[in-house]
Order: C-alpha cells, then structure tokens, then sequence
C-alpha cells in the first residue's frame, strides 16, 4: 500500500518504533550553517482582503486557546557554579540548558535533516507524497498550487538516527513529536526538560514571568504573530498543519519562523549567557509522557510567556510548530 494511503495515526505510530539507539555528545565535524532551503513570501490573498478598509491593521495570532492561569512554580537557585557543554547554558546552579532550539542531524554524520519533514525515513516519504499530491490538486495559481515542496536531502528516504544539536543560525527543526524529541536529546548525552525546569530556565536569574521582563512587550519574542502560515497558504487556521512548506511562509517580507539567536530581544539571562526563544519560534516538548508542550510558536495567540503550554496532544503528535530543547544534568567536579 502506498504511504500515502496510510490511515495518519499509523504513519505517525511508526516513529515509535523507529526510535531507538543511543550516542554520546559530540563536536559537529563541521561547521553549522543556515538552512539552504528558500523562502517564499506569500501573495496577498483575495479571500482574506475582501471587504478589508483601507489602512485597517491585520488581526494578530492565531487561535484562541484555554492556557492555564497559574504560575508554574520555579526552582529555587542556588548560589554555586556548575560545570555544562559549551553549547550549554547553566541555569540556577542545578542543571544545563541548550542555548538555541535543537537542529535535528543524522547521529553518527552530523549531516542536518530538513527541518520540513518529520524525522523519520518513512514519515519523510509519507509527508512528501502527500502534499505532492495535495499540491498537484490545489486550485490553478493558488499558493497551495505554484509553492513547491522543500527538498531533502537523500540520506533521509533510508532509515536513520536522529540527534539534536543546538546551533545558532539554523532553521530549527519542527515536525517532531515528543517521543523522537526524547530519542534525539538521549542521543545527544542529553534529556527532556522537567517542566519546572523548563520554565525556571525561561524566566532567566530575575525569576520575571518572560524572557525579557516582568510584563509582555508585543515583538519582544517571535509569538503572536501577524497571521498564521496555514492561513496564508490554504485559507484555514485549524488544518492542514503536516504541509511540510508551512515554516517558509514569509509575511510583508519577513520570515514567520526566524532562525535560532535572530530575537536577540527574546533571551533569558543567567549570568554572562543568555538563552534564546525560549518563548515563540516553534513549541518545545518537555518531559511529560502524557504530552506537553511549552512556550508557544510564532503564530500562537498567547500572552503568558514562561507559563504557555499546551496539553491537549499525546506524546506520539507532532505538526510544523513542535520543536525541541534539551537539558542536561551538570558535569560532576572534579
């Protein structure tokens, strides 16, 4: 049966089963670069410009969502100093952080994956006949007809392991459910973040409720954007969200999803380092089998910054807006 005809719940089964292997952290045996692949500014849409007045402002965000309203409690800091990977950050005397959201590569070459596909063979494929399709049906001159699929590269059509790596300037890597999430910072020497650990990272030394402050800055953090890249390219907020073409949707000609450290104004500060995007960007999975996500993506209507989560997913989701992050126990003394 060709993979396209495969019910989705079974194609995403598969990246369960194909999650498997372990590795130590390593150095990159080259340098890391942007993500070669193209963007595409979106045309103005006829439907959604209908009837519009003339200088009236775009909505801003995307769907309304039921956030929890409490504050997440921090952990306590502790005043000493701990040893972490130089990609790393150290957060609260406890534990380490990486500093960009993760790069998915090929474990044993380094090699990057797309960051437009799920990161399996079989999920890469699947994605890539199902929208060829979709696209081959779309209406004549549509976005969703003339923007062509992203290509990858060819290692990914065989099976393969993943591993995350945190490099500045890059494209992180969506599509990724929280279960390959785990695989890939497991074999990176990492882990998932706790959520208290997550969200004392995301408040910075100060413990304020975002990155860069006590109260939320519209801008400060690539969230609560504009539109919504599913929107633009087909007409719908709420569908479509496995089009691998959805993080290069540009809007006034400027990127939805930007490339890791690009938000210098959205870093959580410890010490002499900062963590960035820890708010906005894509969604990243914590350490939650039930499935949680945190932080929220470019396109979500939120304002709660450190405390963003969403709940409603089971661990086996993914879609174009989940990403990842690891986190690290400290280097013993020596």
């Amino acid at each position: 049966m060709p993979l396209s005809r495969l019910p989705f719940a079974a194609i995403v089964a598969i990246a369960t089963a194909l999650a498997t292997g372990h590795g130590l952290a390593q150095k990159p045996v080259h340098p890391p670069v942007r993500s070669q692949t193209p963007t595409l500014k979106a045309p103005p849409s006829k439907e959604k410009d209908k009837g519009k007045k003339k200088g009236k402002k775009r909505k801003r965000g995307s769907i309304a969502l039921n956030e929890p309203t409490r504050r997440t409690p921090s952990l306590s800091i502790l005043p000493r100093k701990i040893a972490c990977p130089e990609e790393m950050v150290a957060v609260a005397g406890r534990f380490c952080i990486d500093r960009y959201e993760a790069t998915l590569v090929e474990l044993e070459t380094h090699q990057p994956l797309s960051p437009h596909y799920p990161p399996t063979h079989k999920l890469t494929l699947w994605s890539w006949e199902k929208w060829q399709a979709a696209r081959e049906e779309a209406e004549e001159d549509s976005l969703a007809r003339t923007m062509p699929l992203p290509p990858f590269p060819d290692f990914q059509r065989q099976p393969f392991q993943i591993k995350a790596m945190s490099w500045p300037g890059n494209l992180p890597s969506g599509y990724v459910s929280g279960e390959l999430a785990q695989v890939a910072c497991r074999n990176a020497g990492k882990r998932l973040c706790k959520e208290n650990e997550w969200v004392t990272a995301c408040r910075g030394a100060k413990q304020t409720d975002f990155p860069y402050g006590p109260r939320y800055r519209q801008d400060a953090c690539n969230v609560f954007r504009e539109d919504h890249p599913a929107h633009i390219l087909h007409g719908n907020f709420s569908a479509n969200h496995s089009d691998p073409r959805l993080n290069l949707i540009e809007l006034d000609g400027k990127p939805l999803l930007r490339a890791t450290g690009d938000t210098p104004s959205c870093a959580s500060r410890w010490g002499d380092d900062e963590i960035y995007d820890m708010v906005g960007n894509l969604d990243e999975w914590i350490d939650d089998p039930n499935g949680t996500f945190a932080g929220g993506f470019y396109a979500r209507a939120t304002r709660t910054g450190c405390d963003a989560r969403i709940r409603t997913h089971p661990f086996t989701y993914f879609d174009y807006s989940t990403g990842v992050r690891c986190c690290k126990d400290p280097d013993p003394p020596p």
